[in-house]
Protein backbone atom coordinates (compact mmCIF):
# COMPACT_ATOMS: atom_id res chain seq x y z
CA UNK A 1 0.00 0.00 0.00
CA UNK A 2 1.18 3.51 -0.75
CA UNK A 3 1.17 6.42 1.69
CA UNK A 4 -2.17 7.68 0.39
CA UNK A 5 -3.89 4.49 1.55
CA UNK A 6 -5.46 3.56 -1.80
CA UNK A 7 -2.59 1.49 -3.16
CA UNK A 8 -2.04 3.75 -6.17
CA UNK A 9 1.71 4.32 -6.65
CA UNK A 10 1.49 8.04 -7.41
CA UNK A 11 4.48 9.28 -9.43
CA UNK A 12 6.67 11.98 -7.94
CA UNK A 13 10.29 13.06 -7.77
CA UNK A 14 11.33 9.42 -7.55
CA UNK A 15 10.48 9.19 -11.27
CA UNK A 16 13.45 11.47 -11.96
CA UNK A 17 16.01 9.65 -9.82
CA UNK A 18 18.11 6.78 -11.15
CA UNK A 19 20.63 4.46 -9.57
CA UNK A 20 24.16 4.60 -10.99
CA UNK A 21 24.86 2.25 -13.88
CA UNK A 22 28.56 2.45 -13.05
CA UNK A 23 30.86 4.25 -10.63
CA UNK A 24 34.41 5.18 -11.61
CA UNK A 25 36.62 7.00 -9.14
CA UNK A 26 33.65 8.37 -7.23
CA UNK A 27 31.96 9.55 -10.44
CA UNK A 28 28.52 8.06 -10.94
CA UNK A 29 27.24 7.37 -14.45
CA UNK A 30 23.47 6.91 -14.61
CA UNK A 31 20.72 6.41 -17.18
CA UNK A 32 20.24 10.13 -17.82
CA UNK A 33 23.92 10.60 -18.60
CA UNK A 34 23.81 7.59 -20.91
CA UNK A 35 20.87 9.06 -22.81
CA UNK A 36 22.65 12.42 -23.08
CA UNK A 37 25.74 10.66 -24.44
CA UNK A 38 23.63 8.69 -26.91
CA UNK A 39 21.98 11.96 -27.99
CA UNK A 40 25.37 13.45 -28.86
CA UNK A 41 26.41 10.32 -30.74
CA UNK A 42 23.13 10.17 -32.68
CA UNK A 43 23.22 13.82 -33.74
CA UNK A 44 26.87 13.65 -34.85
CA UNK A 45 26.40 10.27 -36.56
CA UNK A 46 23.28 11.42 -38.43
CA UNK A 47 24.83 14.57 -39.88
CA UNK A 48 28.10 12.74 -40.59
CA UNK A 49 26.18 10.09 -42.52
CA UNK A 50 24.02 12.71 -44.27
CA UNK A 51 26.77 15.13 -45.28
CA UNK A 52 30.03 13.17 -44.98
CA UNK A 53 29.90 12.34 -48.67
CA UNK A 54 27.41 14.90 -49.91
CA UNK A 55 26.30 14.55 -53.52
CA UNK A 56 24.87 17.02 -56.02
CA UNK A 57 21.87 14.73 -56.36
CA UNK A 58 21.17 13.89 -52.71
CA UNK A 59 20.11 10.48 -51.46
CA UNK A 60 17.25 10.01 -49.01
CA UNK A 61 19.37 10.51 -45.89
CA UNK A 62 21.03 13.62 -47.30
CA UNK A 63 17.61 15.00 -48.27
CA UNK A 64 16.35 14.53 -44.70
CA UNK A 65 19.51 16.14 -43.32
CA UNK A 66 19.23 19.07 -45.70
CA UNK A 67 15.56 19.55 -44.83
CA UNK A 68 16.34 19.65 -41.09
CA UNK A 69 19.35 21.91 -41.56
CA UNK A 70 17.44 24.25 -43.86
CA UNK A 71 14.48 24.42 -41.47
CA UNK A 72 16.67 25.79 -38.68
CA UNK A 73 18.75 27.96 -41.00
CA UNK A 74 15.90 29.64 -42.88
CA UNK A 75 13.02 29.22 -40.45
CA UNK A 76 14.83 30.40 -37.32
CA UNK A 77 18.27 31.90 -37.90
CA UNK A 78 17.65 33.86 -41.09
CA UNK A 79 14.23 35.01 -39.90
CA UNK A 80 15.73 36.36 -36.67
CA UNK A 81 19.26 37.47 -37.54
CA UNK A 82 19.13 37.83 -41.29
CA UNK A 83 21.28 35.93 -43.77
CA UNK A 84 24.40 38.10 -43.54
CA UNK A 85 24.66 38.17 -39.74
CA UNK A 86 23.14 34.77 -39.08
CA UNK A 87 25.09 32.50 -41.41
CA UNK A 88 28.04 32.07 -39.03
CA UNK A 89 25.71 30.93 -36.23
CA UNK A 90 23.77 28.36 -38.26
CA UNK A 91 25.93 25.31 -37.32
CA UNK A 92 25.59 26.06 -33.60
CA UNK A 93 21.84 26.63 -33.80
CA UNK A 94 21.29 23.47 -35.84
CA UNK A 95 23.29 21.50 -33.27
CA UNK A 96 21.32 23.01 -30.39
CA UNK A 97 17.98 22.33 -32.06
CA UNK A 98 18.61 18.66 -32.78
CA UNK A 99 20.39 18.05 -29.49
CA UNK A 100 17.47 19.48 -27.50
CA UNK A 101 14.91 17.71 -29.68
CA UNK A 102 16.52 14.28 -29.31
CA UNK A 103 17.00 14.83 -25.56
CA UNK A 104 13.27 15.51 -25.35
CA UNK A 105 12.12 12.69 -27.60
CA UNK A 106 13.69 9.98 -25.43
CA UNK A 107 10.56 10.43 -23.30
CA UNK A 108 8.45 8.39 -25.72
CA UNK A 109 11.09 5.88 -26.82
CA UNK A 110 10.56 2.37 -25.33
CA UNK A 111 13.14 1.34 -22.70
CA UNK A 112 14.50 4.91 -22.51
CA UNK A 113 11.21 6.61 -21.57
CA UNK A 114 12.80 9.67 -20.01
CA UNK A 115 13.40 13.20 -21.35
CA UNK A 116 16.98 14.20 -20.54
CA UNK A 117 16.04 17.88 -20.47
CA UNK A 118 13.73 17.23 -17.49
CA UNK A 119 16.91 17.12 -15.40
CA UNK A 120 17.66 20.80 -14.79
CA UNK A 121 21.43 20.53 -15.17
CA UNK A 122 21.22 19.81 -18.91
CA UNK A 123 19.10 22.84 -19.91
CA UNK A 124 21.30 24.97 -17.63
CA UNK A 125 24.48 23.94 -19.46
CA UNK A 126 22.90 24.71 -22.85
CA UNK A 127 21.56 28.05 -21.58
CA UNK A 128 25.02 28.95 -20.25
CA UNK A 129 26.55 28.22 -23.68
CA UNK A 130 24.06 30.64 -25.27
CA UNK A 131 24.63 33.17 -22.48
CA UNK A 132 28.42 33.15 -22.89
CA UNK A 133 28.03 33.53 -26.65
CA UNK A 134 25.61 36.43 -26.22
CA UNK A 135 27.91 38.27 -23.77
CA UNK A 136 31.01 37.75 -25.92
CA UNK A 137 29.25 38.88 -29.12
CA UNK A 138 27.89 41.98 -27.38
CA UNK A 139 31.34 42.93 -26.08
CA UNK A 140 32.94 42.29 -29.45
CA UNK A 141 30.36 44.31 -31.35
CA UNK A 142 29.92 47.28 -28.99
CA UNK A 143 32.86 47.41 -26.59
CA UNK A 144 32.50 47.92 -22.85
CA UNK A 145 30.41 51.12 -22.95
CA UNK A 146 28.21 49.75 -25.71
CA UNK A 147 27.79 46.50 -23.79
CA UNK A 148 26.63 48.41 -20.73
CA UNK A 149 24.11 50.38 -22.79
CA UNK A 150 22.91 47.21 -24.49
CA UNK A 151 22.23 45.18 -21.35
CA UNK A 152 20.70 48.10 -19.44
CA UNK A 153 18.40 49.31 -22.23
CA UNK A 154 19.95 52.80 -22.05
CA UNK A 155 17.70 55.34 -23.76
CA UNK A 156 17.96 59.06 -22.95
CA UNK A 157 14.38 59.64 -24.09
CA UNK A 158 13.11 57.76 -21.00
CA UNK A 159 13.96 60.77 -18.85
CA UNK A 160 13.49 60.39 -15.10
CA UNK A 161 12.58 56.68 -15.18
CA UNK A 162 15.82 55.79 -16.97
CA UNK A 163 17.76 54.74 -13.80
CA UNK A 164 14.94 52.40 -12.75
CA UNK A 165 14.67 50.91 -16.24
CA UNK A 166 18.43 50.40 -16.39
CA UNK A 167 18.48 48.53 -13.07
CA UNK A 168 15.56 46.30 -14.11
CA UNK A 169 17.06 45.58 -17.55
CA UNK A 170 20.50 44.88 -16.06
CA UNK A 171 19.18 42.19 -13.69
CA UNK A 172 16.78 40.85 -16.30
CA UNK A 173 19.43 40.42 -18.97
CA UNK A 174 22.48 39.38 -16.96
CA UNK A 175 20.91 37.33 -14.16
CA UNK A 176 17.33 36.32 -14.95
CA UNK A 177 17.71 35.63 -18.68
CA UNK A 178 19.87 32.46 -18.55
CA UNK A 179 17.71 31.10 -15.73
CA UNK A 180 14.41 31.59 -17.59
CA UNK A 181 15.96 30.25 -20.80
CA UNK A 182 16.77 26.99 -19.03
CA UNK A 183 13.55 26.83 -16.98
CA UNK A 184 11.26 27.05 -20.03
CA UNK A 185 12.71 23.86 -21.43
CA UNK A 186 13.09 22.07 -18.10
CA UNK A 187 9.61 22.86 -16.75
CA UNK A 188 7.79 21.74 -19.90
CA UNK A 189 9.67 18.45 -20.11
CA UNK A 190 9.41 17.83 -16.35
CA UNK A 191 5.64 18.37 -16.32
CA UNK A 192 5.11 16.39 -19.52
CA UNK A 193 7.03 13.39 -18.23
CA UNK A 194 5.16 13.47 -14.92
CA UNK A 195 1.82 13.45 -16.75
CA UNK A 196 2.91 10.56 -18.98
CA UNK A 197 4.06 8.52 -15.99
CA UNK A 198 0.85 9.26 -14.10
CA UNK A 199 -1.49 8.09 -16.88
CA UNK A 200 0.69 5.07 -17.69
CA UNK A 201 0.82 3.90 -14.09
CA UNK A 202 -2.88 4.66 -13.63
CA UNK A 203 -3.77 2.54 -16.67
CA UNK A 204 -1.90 -0.45 -15.25
CA UNK A 205 -3.26 0.09 -11.74
CA UNK A 206 -6.89 0.36 -12.89
CA UNK A 207 -6.53 -2.63 -15.20
CA UNK A 208 -5.63 -4.75 -12.17
CA UNK A 209 -8.64 -3.58 -10.17
CA UNK A 210 -12.41 -3.70 -10.56
CA UNK A 211 -12.36 -0.36 -12.47
CA UNK A 212 -11.36 -1.87 -15.83
CA UNK A 213 -13.48 0.60 -17.90
CA UNK A 214 -11.59 3.46 -16.24
CA UNK A 215 -8.34 1.80 -17.32
CA UNK A 216 -9.48 2.15 -20.93
CA UNK A 217 -10.06 5.88 -20.44
CA UNK A 218 -6.66 6.25 -18.80
CA UNK A 219 -5.01 4.34 -21.66
CA UNK A 220 -6.61 6.66 -24.23
CA UNK A 221 -5.29 9.61 -22.23
CA UNK A 222 -1.84 8.01 -22.25
CA UNK A 223 -1.87 7.78 -26.05
CA UNK A 224 -3.16 11.36 -26.27
CA UNK A 225 -0.39 12.56 -23.97
CA UNK A 226 2.25 10.76 -26.04
CA UNK A 227 1.05 12.49 -29.21
CA UNK A 228 0.85 15.82 -27.42
CA UNK A 229 4.35 15.34 -26.01
CA UNK A 230 5.73 14.66 -29.49
CA UNK A 231 4.42 18.07 -30.49
CA UNK A 232 5.69 19.81 -27.35
CA UNK A 233 9.14 18.23 -27.67
CA UNK A 234 9.64 19.73 -31.12
CA UNK A 235 8.15 23.07 -30.08
CA UNK A 236 10.47 23.34 -27.07
CA UNK A 237 13.52 22.69 -29.25
CA UNK A 238 12.26 25.39 -31.63
CA UNK A 239 11.60 27.87 -28.82
CA UNK A 240 14.99 27.27 -27.19
CA UNK A 241 16.84 28.03 -30.44
CA UNK A 242 14.50 30.92 -31.30
CA UNK A 243 15.27 32.56 -27.96
CA UNK A 244 19.00 32.00 -28.48
CA UNK A 245 18.75 33.77 -31.83
CA UNK A 246 16.68 36.60 -30.38
CA UNK A 247 19.36 37.18 -27.72
CA UNK A 248 22.01 37.34 -30.45
CA UNK A 249 19.82 39.73 -32.41
CA UNK A 250 19.84 42.05 -29.41
CA UNK A 251 23.62 41.71 -29.12
CA UNK A 252 24.11 42.65 -32.78
CA UNK A 253 21.63 45.53 -32.78
CA UNK A 254 22.97 49.06 -32.80
CA UNK A 255 22.22 51.17 -29.70
CA UNK A 256 22.58 54.91 -29.64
Amino acid sequence: MSDNGCGFPAPGLQSFLFKPLATVGGFEFNKVMLLALLTSILVVAFFWAAFGKAKVIPGKLQMVGEAGYDFVRRGIVYETLGKREGEKYVPLMVSLFFFVWIMNIWSVIPLAQFPVSSVFAFPVVLAVIVYVLWVSVTFKRHGFVGFFKNVTGYDKSLGGVLPLVMVIEFFSNLIVRPFTHAVRLFANMFAGHLMLVMFTVASWYLLNSWMIPAAGVSFVMTITMVLFELFVQAVQAYVFVLLACSYLQGALAEHH
